[in-house]
């Protein structure tokens, strides 16, 4: 192969690599010695790819090899901003929805719900909806709730619908039809008269992309998953091609985050776009996850800080909790992901002037540019970085020098606010940070009180470029007891590439009261479930030896709104095992909630949705523990 040389060929790297709004985060693992390297690159927003081979070039020459050779590359592993920013931004093309007759104002009506803080006020103005109303067709033909056909699909309608679109120009289309989680035929014959005619069109169906009931939410995904599938997809291919000349023509295996705390290959993602809405903050999740339970800590809160926004998550047990209810910027998401909390109180959020005079931090970010003050590339305004040079709380360099900092232009800057202020400079720049401080501290709070857990039982694990800078600060506004920063924390997120097994999620609509189960049925829908799941490990490359399975169920009292989901045993099901389930869903809901109905005849419990996660396991690297003289230990990778 072109490059190739006998001492690069003879080595393995896998290589983790995380693209921050600043930042382009690496970490190297040498899978024969087990050594770990660590760096970072300034992003490139204008071209995210550009800054990913920067960071491998990088890597891989900080490991003694030749440049311009990417042959020792046995897999990469990204975490990616794309689809998120697309998303914050609110950058969505042209959406075209496909939908069920009599169902077209649906996305209208969505869940009436007013923001909190308006309740019936009249100042409140409806958003514009993900797609516009006059974008929006109806097909006819209907399914009941158990997938039976009530009304033909209207292949006529269907046809005609397709062409409309096609006139328009419309290329990227979502298609959620009712019930379409109990039977896709409907949605399957949607999808082949598309391909017949409007071949040009990115096409998404919600029995694929959610088979779960609730149409509102199903339609929002199916529809965010289509907004995201073409930019995610440049994206993951251009890399993807870039990767394979940088290596001799050779393919490098290549994993994208996912969402729910695994990777998954580029060829597969671009057929699951929807799943990497939070590829980046799952990774630091995974990665501070991994070092405090080494570290010999079961309850943690991390605190993901980068240059644009700070991710805070709980962990407990070494597993990061897992919500179905997440959104992304004004957009719901109902796929399953780590519940992540995230704040606009980055290194680079812009302090500024409310109309009313009062000092506000974020969300805006200057990013990666022209960033902050202090970098000296054209930014005009104050961010939470320049208040930390101007405090001499971060040296005048950063990347071992490679980016120097002026700290006379971020002085300049704060001397200007605080004059606005009336304020010196340095009750300015406190004043940022002490703002900054308590809305990381309000995010913590989120995902700690607001769920029915105390803070102060949880050690605080901070990581990122920022996230470290405010962890005394945290501590004494939220009464924490402790905090574990691990080694190269502006790595964290890289790491935790590298630890992440391949997942996939399927999930199952089968609402029926806990007494009225029948196990045979129930254990038929795991089992097909088991069997997307073994099929997509297999497609990946591991043998049926190394497939694992975990099955879980959301249930629910009767009369309730919402699922509380808990663990089922991979075992045969039986009414024994069945019982054993909802007994933990009454422990589970107490500990959620405050109180259970497991002593009440009358509350009955119902069973919602099955799930089963396909688990291809990977080799970790080792946290090392580096024993330090006088009983001083750290965690070193």
């Amino acid at each position: 192969m072109a490059g190739e040389t006998p001492e690069s060929r003879a080595r393995r790297i896998r290589v983790g690599i995380d693209t921050g709004g600043t930042f382009t985060d690496v970490v190297a693992f040498d899978e024969d010695t087990g050594e770990l390297v660590t760096t970072k690159t300034p992003s490139t927003p204008s071209n995210p790819a550009d800054g990913f081979m920067s960071g491998i070039e990088k890597v891989l020459g900080l490991l003694g090899l030749p440049p311009a050779d990417g042959t020792p590359l046995s897999a990469v592993s990204h975490g990616t901003t794309v689809a998120t920013n697309q998303l914050l931004e609110g950058k969505v093309d042209r959406l075209g929805y496909l939908t069920t007759e009599g169902y077209d104002a649906m996305l209208e009506i969505a869940r009436q719900s007013v923001p909190d803080g308006y309740g019936n006020s009249y100042f409140w103005v409806k958003p514009d909806r993900i797609v516009p109303r006059h974008h929006v067709k109806a097909v006819g033909g209907r399914l009941d709730f158990t997938g039976a056909e009530v009304r033909p699909f209207d292949e006529e309608g269907a046809r005609e619908a397709a062409r409309w679109f096609r006139a328009q120009g419309i290329d990227t289309l979502g298609v959620c039809f009712l019930h379409a989680y109990a039977n896709p035929a409907h949605e399957e014959r949607m999808r082949e008269i598309l391909a017949e005619e409007h071949p040009d069109a990115v096409v998404s169906i919600s029995s694929e992309v959610l088979r779960e009931y609730r149409e509102y939410e199903r339609a929002m995904t199916t529809l965010v998953d289509a907004a995201v599938k073409p930019r995610l997809s440049r994206y993951v291919n251009n890399i993807k091609d870039r990767l394979s000349a940088y290596a001799g023509d050779r393919k490098v295996p290549f994993y994208v985050m996912k969402s729910n705390g695994g990777v998954l290959s580029a060829d597969e993602v671009v057929h699951q776009p929807i799943t990497t809405v939070l590829s980046g903050p799952a990774a630091g999740a995974l990665g501070a996850a991994l070092i405090a339970k080494v570290a010999g800590f079961d309850k943690v809160l991390t605190s993901d800080g980068g240059g644009t926004s700070t991710d805070v998550s709980v962990v407990i047990d070494g597993e990061p909790t897992l919500t179905t209810e997440g959104s992304v910027g004004a957009y719901p998401s109902k796929i399953p992901m780590i519940d992540v909390v995230t704040v606009g109180a980055g290194g680079g959020s812009i302090a500024w002037l409310s109309p009313e005079g009062t000092l506000k931090v974020g969300p805006q970010s200057a990013g990666a540019d022209p960033g902050p003050l202090c970098y000296g590339k054209g930014g005009t305004e104050v961010t939470i970085t320049d208040a930390h040079v101007v405090l001499g709380r971060i040296p005048p360099h950063l990347l071992g020098g490679e980016i120097p900092l002026d700290v006379e232009a971020a002085r300049t800057g704060i001397v200007k606010l605080a004059g606005d202020l009336g304020l010196s400079p340095e009750a300015c720049a406190t004043g940022i940070l002490e703002i900054s401080a308590w809305n990381q501290a309000n995010a913590l709070r989120q995902v700690t009180v607001k769920r029915g857990l105390d803070v102060r039982d949880f050690t605080l694990t901070t990581f990122g470029g920022s996230g470290s800078l405010l962890l005394c600060r945290l501590m004494d506004i939220l009464g924490i007891p402790r905090v574990l920063v691990p080694p190269n924390p502006g790595n964290v997120s890289a790491f935790g590439l590298l630890t992440v097994d391949v997942k996939n999620d399927y999930v199952q609509t089968h609402v029926s009261l806990h007494d009225a189960l029948d196990p045979a049925t129930l254990q038929s829908s795991y089992d097909g479930l088991r069997a997307q799941a073994a099929e997509a490990l297999t497609k990946e490359g591991f043998a049926e030896d190394e497939h694992r399975f975990a099955l879980t169920a959301d249930l629910r009292y009767f009369g309730q709104a919402f699922e509380v989901r808990v663990p089922v045993r991979d075992a045969p099901l039986d009414q024994a095992l069945l019982d054993e389930v909802a007994r933990t869903f009454h422990a589970e809901h107490r500990a959620l909630y405050g109180y259970d109905f497991s002593g009440d005849a009358s509350q009955q419990v119902e069973w919602v949705n099955l799930r089963v996660s396909g688990i291809g396991p990977i080799r970790r690297p080792e946290v090392q523990r580096d024993e330090r003289p006088g009983g001083f230990e750290t965690l070193a990778g």
